[in-house]
């Protein structure tokens, strides 16, 4: 979709002040009364370390800003085919660099900032784990496009035959991908449609921010994961 557009749907044109400098996305934006910082990536990018860490610095910018003041919600925008894939970036332990983004994530969390991701275009392997699942609130448009790992690819990897692999995600949504079974596992907390008010959507989503992560209870009430639950809740009975 058209970055320009994007911003209108989101923000209401002439609300918000964003740049992009080549994938990268930086700015603010009014949601009625509340001012947000707006961070994403674009047009697909596979994101590299240098790219993970403008990232991460531009959060830690945030939260610095926003010491002594009132924590503004910070919302991603999220559009990216995974991370790059390269010798050079494994020998930079890009690895490292994705778990430094996830925790400024995590951080301004627990420093008092709203978050919420928006999968806009692409949401791939760890960048969308590190990037986009890491907020409070996780929403995706319903033409967006998540997976962590191709089926050929998930087959190359376990030795399990593509076909049966093909077959089970007919099945069950955790071999297969798409915005639906993401948000059937839990993964996803809302999929907005191209006829849904997507400002009104996203004011929603920040209103409902919360520092507990319910995606097991989501996936239980959705009928997926379900040992998950019932395994989460016999340890903390062992635990008490």
């Amino acid at each position: 979709m058209n970055s320009e557009l994007l911003f209108n749907r989101l923000f209401g044109a002439g609300n918000y002040s964003i740049t992009i400098d080549g994938y990268f996305i930086e700015g603010y934006a009014k949601l009625g009364k509340i001012k947000a910082k707006v961070i994403g990536t674009c047009r697909s990018i596979a994101i590299d370390s240098a790219l993970a860490l403008r990232i991460s610095e531009e959060i830690l910018k945030t939260m610095q800003e926003d010491l002594d003041f009132d924590k503004r919600p910070i919302i991603f925008l999220v559009d990216t085919q995974g991370h790059k894939l390269s010798r050079n970036e494994e020998f930079l332990g890009i690895n490292g660099y994705f778990a430094l983004m996830a925790k400024c994530i995590f951080l301004a969390g627990r420093k008092g900032h709203k978050t919420v991701s928006i999968i806009h275009g692409e949401a791939v392997s760890g960048c969308f784990l590190a990037f986009g699942m890491m907020p409070d609130i996780v929403c995706a448009l319903e033409n967006s496009k998540i997976y962590v790992m191709d089926l050929k690819a998930m087959s190359k990897i376990t030795k399990i035959d593509y076909d049966i692999l093909l077959k089970l995600s007919k099945e069950s949504p955790v071999f297969a991908p798409g915005v639906e079974n993401f948000y059937k596992l839990g993964g996803v907390h809302k999929i907005w449609k191209e006829d849904d008010d997507w400002h009104r959507k996203l004011i929603e989503a920040i209103d409902n921010c919360s520092n507990y992560d319910n995606r097991i209870e989501l996936a239980f009430c959705r009928n997926t994961r379900q040992n998950s639950k019932n395994i989460i809740d016999f340890l903390r009975n062992l635990k008490g």
